[in-house]
C-alpha cells in the first residue's frame, strides 16, 4: 500500500477552553499543522517529545507501549488535543515517545473523524463520503 502521510492540526484543548471563558485571547491558543503519518496499526495519535512541547501539553501519566515487533518502550501520555482534518475533529490524549521523530495518527482518531485509508490513492477519505457520519450505539 505504501506509506499515507496528511496534514492535520494539533490544539491545545486546554487553551482553547481558557480562549472560550475569556482567560486568553484566541491567539494565545497553542495549535500546529503537521504531516502525520497514518499508522493503521497504532490505536491513538503519537507525538514527538518536541511536538508536546511546543504544544505546552502537561504529562497525565507514565507507561510503557508495545512498538511494532513488539518491542518495550517507556512513554508519556499527555492532555488532550484536538485532532482537526478537513473540518472533522477528534480529541486524543496522545503517547509521546520521547525518541520519536514523527506523528503517527492512529485508528482511534481516524474512527471518532469518520474516516478511512484509501490504499490506492494513498490518502484519507470519508466512509461516508463528505458526509461526517458520528455514530453512537444506543440500546
Amino acid at each position: 500500500m505504501g506509506e499515507v502521510v496528511e496534514k492535520i492540526t494539533l490544539v491545545n484543548v486546554r487553551d482553547a477552553g481558557n480562549a472560550r471563558s475569556g482567560y486568553i485571547p484566541d491567539a494565545k491558543v497553542r495549535q500546529v499543522t503537521v504531516d502525520a503519518v497514518v499508522d493503521t496499526g497504532a490505536g491513538p495519535l503519537i507525538i514527538t517529545e518536541a511536538l508536546r512541547k511546543q504544544l505546552g501539553l502537561d504529562i497525565e501519566t507514565e507507561d510503557t507501549v508495545l512498538l511494532a515487533g513488539k518491542v518495550p518502550q517507556k512513554c508519556t501520555n499527555a492532555e488532550a488535543v484536538k485532532i482537526v482534518w478537513k473540518g472533522r475533529f477528534a480529541l486524543s490524549c496522545p503517547i509521546v515517545l520521547p525518541d520519536g521523530d514523527e506523528t503517527l495518527l492512529g485508528v482511534i482518531p481516524l474512527e471518532d473523524m469518520d474516516v478511512m485509508v484509501n490504499p490506492v490513492d494513498r490518502r484519507l477519505e470519508g466512509v461516508h463520503g463528505d458526509k461526517w457520519v458520528r455514530q453512537v450505539r444506543r440500546r
